[in-house]
């Protein structure tokens, strides 16, 4: 395999019961819930997507853990970027990532993107519905902080010259951003933890010069939404039909686009001029999560996926020897159709590209 990049795949610690997912949700649920209830909405929507080398799993298992890692490191992938959730104190999700640290094992480099999104009914982290709101001060930023230089001191961490990676999922909805990078930074070093390497998630359009946040890099967040291009079956003919009622189409209920003409449209894309790491995303369909107004990128292959990633490796030019990440989205998001973990329909084949594109043999 090239040492040239390192492809890290963002994984969603989602898949196991929480008190709060009990209280809203009802007793048991996980993303399990919605996936196994998916069903196809129009001629040739693939639902539900559901798991075959790993079954239903739960992450609060180490053998389950430890097999993730087994299965992403034998087909090339470096790391997981594993989303932490905090609420001015409050932790959710953490049983994965604090079982990962108390038993010294998967031995797979980790680190820590903070899903900073409102909790929302509607599960897009806007303000309608809220669950868990997120607020920010500085004296939050200074506890946040201290909680994970456990993370960050773990010799699994990944690293750039040895400055701990911490990315930030939306640092749009920060009164001021700079700011608290400054006090993380400063806490880090009092603390002996050294400087952090901050890097921004440019999704939902949040594309800046990190520069001018105070922070080192970003990472290009995809599915890119304001990029998606044309709807599919919603031409002027379908649209007066539908609108009649004389011919109602399913097109209609949720927004559904080519993966084919987005991939095609990405790989057009240039290179910002500020250090950004590229990134893919095998496929997209939140429809488990929304009864409408769901995306959808329909017609995604292993081939097509494939193409789009090695145009990546082909073109992406490291910044330095280990500022060379590629963000592949995602590992485990199955509930947004968006996985490389083998389903019954496609089962290693996604793998098997990413393998592939990167140089590394296939199991």
């Amino acid at each position: 395999m090239s040492d040239r990049l390192r492809p890290i795949a963002i994984h969603l610690p989602q898949f196991h019961p929480i008190p709060e997912n009990d209280r809203w949700w009802g007793k048991g649920f996980t993303e399990w819930t919605n996936v196994a209830k998916a069903t196809p909405r129009f001629p040739g929507h693939y639902q539900p997507h559901i798991p075959a080398d790993m079954g239903f799993y739960d992450l609060r298992l180490t053998e389950t853990r430890e097999a993730q890692a087994a299965l992403a490191q034998a087909y090339g992938i470096h790391g997981f970027c594993y989303y932490h959730y905090w609420f001015n104190g409050r932790l959710v999700l953490e049983k994965p990532l604090e079982g990962l640290l108390k038993d010294r094992t998967p031995s797979m480099p980790f680190m820590l993107c903070w899903a900073n999104e409102n909790w929302t009914r509607n599960w897009d982290g806007q303000f309608k519905n809220i669950l868990l709101e997120q607020s920010y001060g500085l004296d939050d930023d200074r506890a946040h902080i201290r909680y994970l230089f456990n993370f960050f001191e773990d010799p699994r961490y990944i690293r750039i010259q040895g400055r701990p990676v911490f990315a930030v999922y939306r640092t749009n909805l920060f009164p001021d951003i700079r700011r608290t990078g400054e006090v993380w930074r400063e806490e880090a070093r009092m603390a002996g933890v050294g400087d952090l390497y901050l890097l921004n998630v440019e999704s939902f359009g949040n594309a800046v010069d990190p520069v001018s946040i105070g922070f080192d890099a970003s990472f290009d967040f995809q599915p890119n939404f304001k990029s998606l291009g044309k709807t599919i079956g919603r031409d002027q003919v379908s649209t007066m039909l539908h609108r009649t009622g004389l011919r109602r189409s399913p097109f209609f209920a949720d927004k559904v686009y080519s993966y084919d003409d987005f991939v095609s449209t990405a790989m057009r894309s240039e290179q910002p001029a500020y250090k950004r790491f590229p990134g893919v995303t095998p496929m997209w369909d939140n429809s488990p999560r929304r009864a409408t107004n769901a995306v959808v990128l329909h017609g995604s292959t292993p081939e097509k996926y494939g193409e789009w990633l090695r145009h990546v490796v082909a073109t992406f030019k490291p910044y330095s020897e280990e500022e060379n990440f590629v963000f592949l989205n995602a590992w485990n998001e199955w509930a947004e159709g968006n996985h490389l973990e083998p389903c019954q329909r496609w089962g290693t084949r996604y793998l098997e590209e990413t393998a592939k594109a990167f140089g590394h043999p296939v199991p």
